[in-house]
């Protein structure tokens, strides 16, 4: 057997029930922002305000996945990769949040997975990967406590479209990003900042997660039903009391706020005294509500943060120490590259033993491409690759709860605040043309798994 310090030569190492795919999630990809029916999002709205995204890009085109869908999944074939996560874009589905369903946004993801099918691609669906209905935002959305009602029907019209072919589903993709960054910091749409926000988003965001678990449960015969969290190592910048504390706080508000109330933990108080506040927002029955057993949990790894004590930070009095200010290698989203991070989260999560499983949902990297002779050599991403998987692999090799890894991403996409700025693709896009181009790293991934 190889161990984890040897060169990863096959996938075989990781044993033949490891699950193998690629992650995209629909605004990131699709395009056709106001076609066939579909509603505004958030993010519509929000990369449309000036000064909010990047070189003021927009992800009106992207990708236009919904014209080249097959292409792409053709491409994925291609690339031995058989299994793709995606997202379903609710207002594609629901144009106004609730009532009228688009009958062309249902056809359009009938069509995605079919094809899927067709080619042997088990296809993975994320329920909401951040495109909330512009007119449910108007309402309040994740701070008014209704979207538990709208999250609920969104889920139901799901489960019946697609349950007798979708047997793999994650719930939400990162709360603690989504509610962090739209609504605290305000630098994700829906553009909201402030505790008063943030509180009640994160709440209803927990409650969302476990009713939309177990309406799948009910409705979708032997679901495989999962949920995916951001996480990064936190360690202190500092090796003093404060620091170390500090590292605590964080740990908890990144890494434990959303699954630990999933597990019937409650939220960790004692360690980050700022959630005391969430008290007004919890109901009677709410924190038995928030829990659902989860079939996996999805992790998703990119790098480690190094937090240090600031009495100038509002509730939390602590500071992330960018990674450009630490003399370590970064990523293009100034993250720094720190391979063991991805373990020790596995190994972090293992630790419930209320966890049956968990799968890579996403890990990946942005560098600065380089196209030579219509070649792109991305060097860098595939040592990534081959760092960060040698490290799952010491987690599987060791007996941890390990049991499946996704690239972030397929192709270049729209990321976010930054744009089109850092590509995280195994397959390069043009935007202009939108040609296809499998980068070095992706026939790297692509004879990673032929063997």
């Amino acid at each position: 057997m190889k161990t984890y310090k040897e060169a990863i030569l096959n996938a075989s190492d990781f044993g033949e029930d490891f699950i193998w795919g690629v992650s995209t999630a629909a605004y990131q990809i699709e395009g056709a922002h106001d076609l066939h029916g579909k509603g505004p999002s958030i993010w519509d709205k929000f990369t449309a305000t000036p000064k909010t995204i990047l070189n003021g890009d927009n992800a009106n085109v992207s990708c236009d996945f919904y014209h080249r869908y097959k292409e792409d999944i053709l491409l994925m074939k291609s690339m031995n990769i058989d299994n793709y996560r995606f997202s379903i874009s609710w207002p594609r589905v629901l144009p106004n949040g609730t009532g009228a369903i688009n009958k062309a946004g249902i056809q359009f993801y009938n069509d995605v997975i079919n094809f899927c099918l067709d080619q042997n691609i088990t296809p993975w669906v994320t329920l909401y990967h951040w495109d909330l209905p512009q007119t449910l935002e108007e309402k309040g959305g994740w701070t008014n406590r209704d979207i538990l009602n709208w999250f609920s029907e969104f889920t139901k019209v799901c489960a019946n479209a697609f349950g007798d072919r979708i047997k793999n589903w994650m719930i939400l993709n990162e709360p603690m990003v989504f509610t962090g960054a739209g609504y605290f910091l305000g630098v994700h749409a829906p553009g909201k900042k402030g505790l008063k926000n943030f509180l009640p988003a994160a709440h209803h965001a927990v409650l969302c997660q476990a009713e939309g678990g177990r309406l799948l449960r009910k409705l979708v015969p032997k679901a495989h039903i999962g949920t995916t969290f951001s996480c990064s190592q936190i360690t202190p910048y500092r090796n003093n009391k404060r620091d170390r504390k500090t590292a605590v706080q964080v740990d908890a508000l990144l890494n434990r706020l959303f699954i630990e109330p999933a597990l019937g933990l409650g939220y960790p108080i004692n360690e980050a005294p700022v959630l005391k506040k969430l008290q007004p927002y919890i109901q009677s029955t709410d924190m038995e509500d928030c829990q659902f057993n989860f079939d996996f949990i999805g992790i998703q790894n990119y790098t480690r943060e190094k937090v240090k004590y600031s009495l100038f930070v509002p509730y939390i009095k602590a500071k992330i120490v960018k990674a450009s200010k630490r003399n370590v290698q970064t990523t293009l989203m100034d993250w720094e590259v720190y391979p063991p991070s991805i373990y020790n989260m596995i190994k972090k999560y293992n630790d419930y033993p209320q966890i049956k499983k968990i799968i890579i949902t996403e890990n990946g990297a942005a560098f600065k491409d380089t196209m030579f002779e219509k070649k792109i050599d991305d060097t860098q991403r595939k040592d990534f690759l081959k760092r960060y998987l040698g490290q799952v692999l010491k987690a599987k090799q060791e007996g941890l709860n390990i049991h499946g890894y996704f690239v972030w991403t397929f192709t270049d996409n729209f990321e976010w605040a930054e744009g089109y700025h850092p590509r995280f693709g195994l397959v390069h896009i043009d935007f202009k043309t939108l040609k296809r181009t499998i980068k070095e790293s992706g026939k790297w991934f692509s004879n990673f798994l032929s063997s």
